[in-house]
């Protein structure tokens, strides 16, 4: 694998991804049209342990969250290229929902280059909650 493999925009396709995805998903009307952001087949997500595979089942597992309002910020978004021109991205942050206490979360993406356009293979969230009983 040669270097210029390496997307040299990584880190601002990353803030831009992050950004995008975080507007559509904490406001429940947008939500649905994440849908666009993963592949049918070949995306996967593990939302706080339980992995889905493809765009229908990564849906409705969104859609079915039942929170309505979401006060999130964002700590930090680290962002590395990969040799496959895809974008590894890191995300630390609070997230609130309705009246429940604010948590620390961590998301995980992976996109993968598809021409000029990215698509997010790999989808890993977990809150911050340390339950070891």
């Amino acid at each position: 694998m040669s270097l210029n493999q390496l997307n040299p925009a990584y880190e601002a396709i990353g803030k831009g991804f992050v950004q995008q995805y975080y507007v559509l998903f904490d406001d429940p009307s947008q939500r649905p049209s994440l849908a666009a952001m993963y592949n049918p087949e070949t995306s996967f997500m593990t939302f706080e342990g339980v992995q889905l595979q493809g765009t229908v089942k990564i849906m409705e597992k969104l859609t079915s969250l039942t929170f309505q309002k979401i006060n999130r910020v964002v700590t930090s978004v680290d962002s590395q290229p990969m040799f496959d021109g895809g974008i590894l991205i890191n995300v630390l942050g609070r997230l609130q929902c309705d009246e429940d206490p604010p948590h620390p979360f961590n998301q995980v993406f992976v996109l993968k280059s598809v021409g000029s356009t990215f698509y997010c293979a790999h989808d890993i969230f977990r809150l911050g909650i340390h339950d070891t009983m």
